[in-house]
């Protein structure tokens, strides 16, 4: 006589079995948010002057950051920042989201290389140096020599994670040598083609410039992501994944998630200045692309001159579970857009983060999502 092999769903008191939930797993932007890290701004200093850092801003800033190089950002800039970002941290938990933080670091500590050094800048944006794709977590190959060792500061996370049964990778360390930089790169003018500071010297890219739809990514090639990092992840993935390049025309690339970020199957956010809806991937078609109103005006001067992602920061939402967006308050013409969209907006403060790198998307890191991988796509 044969005997049923037993099932986690075939228990003997017939009850079903549930097993434990992965500590990793995160196949989208809009899944229901359970596990996140959120960023730190202990520590936080100004970047050792370099091109990386100088091309994403204006002249006259580039010439100020040659001078604050190195120093720790002010108390005027941090506070705000800080109350804003618990007040943030408050409100995750409020949604039954658990919120995990990195190790707080000394950026002005040096390191180096045998090719360079440089003093580090923060670890505010953990969008950045690590990119989760299903149950894996990957250390991301940054162009930044001050963002060298940046995921260090999240090693405790990781090793906890991998130890439960997550997957880690780390991408290929870069050399960072000159020869990654284009020396003849200039700004390009309005309207003028799109130039990039990063050669295809060895494979850069920050997991902010690939945003993820199930079984399909989109990516932006950028000043700090090259082709040879999206081919880079691209192999790694293998078969079971596709990337899709979105063009952008912004003169200073960097970073999707101003420019490109779906927010629920069917509904992709798009930036009217930098994309050309026309031209973007086939593959979307059929999907509603809903264009990001004009940002409102920042209320504070010191805020306008020193941000690091310009206007757009206003689309650098946190989707909670497909209706639930988290957006900055002060943006009301992106709150009442999502309102038209169907969604329902969670407005929340996080203006002050910008000169620290970003905003909701940048300051997150989702960890796990609940969901299964799908095909959204032909």
């Amino acid at each position: 006589m044969s005997v049923p092999m037993s099932s986690p769903s075939n228990t003997a008191a017939g009850v079903t079995a549930r097993l434990p939930a992965p500590p990793v797993c995160s196949h989208n932007e809009w899944d229901p948010l359970e596990e996140v890290v959120v960023g730190r701004l202990e520590g936080a200093t100004f970047p050792s002057r370099h091109p990386i850092v100088t091309c994403n801003v204006p002249t006259w800033a580039g010439r100020l950051q040659g001078l604050v190089a190195g120093l720790p950002y002010p108390r005027a800039l941090v506070e705000p920042a800080l109350e804003e970002l618990d007040r943030f941290i408050v409100l995750l938990r409020s949604l039954g989201v658990t919120v995990r933080r990195p190790d707080p670091v000394e950026h002005r500590r040096r390191h180096a290389t045998p090719d360079w050094s440089s003093r580090g800048f923060a670890n505010s944006c953990p969008r950045d140096s690590l990119l989760v794709i299903g149950d894996e977590i990957i250390e991301t190959p940054m162009a930044w020599p001050c963002r060298y060792y940046e995921a260090f500061s999240y090693r405790a996370l990781i090793k906890d994670y991998f130890r439960r049964g997550a997957r880690w990778t780390a991408a290929p360390k870069p050399q960072l040598t000159d020869d990654l930089f284009d020396d003849d790169y200039r700004i390009p003018r309005a309207g003028g083609p799109v130039r990039y500071l990063t050669t295809e010297f060895e494979p850069v890219f920050d997991a902010a410039d690939f945003v993820r739809a199930g079984r399909d990514l989109f990516a932006q090639r950028s000043n700090v992501t090259n082709r040879m990092g999206i081919e880079w992840l691209r192999r790694h993935l293998g078969p079971g994944h596709r990337i899709h390049e979105i063009e952008s025309r912004c003169r200073t690339p960097m970073h999707i998630d101003t420019t490109f970020l779906p927010l629920a199957p069917g509904k992709v956010l798009v930036n009217p200045e930098y994309v050309d809806v026309d031209r973007l991937p086939a593959v979307l078609d059929g999907w509603d692309v809903l264009i990001a109103p004009e940002p409102d005006p920042l209320p504070d001067r010191l805020l306008k001159i020193t941000s690091l992602c310009g206007k757009w920061l206003s689309m650098n939402v946190l989707v909670v579970d497909g209706h639930r967006v988290i957006a900055e308050r002060h943006h009301t013409g992106m709150l009442r857009a999502l309102e038209r969209w169907g969604f329902d907006p969670v407005p929340c403060d996080l203006m002050h983060y910008a000169p620290f790198g970003g905003s909701f998307h940048c300051a997150t890191l989702d960890v796990r999502r609940r969901g299964a991988l799908e095909s959204y796509f032909p």
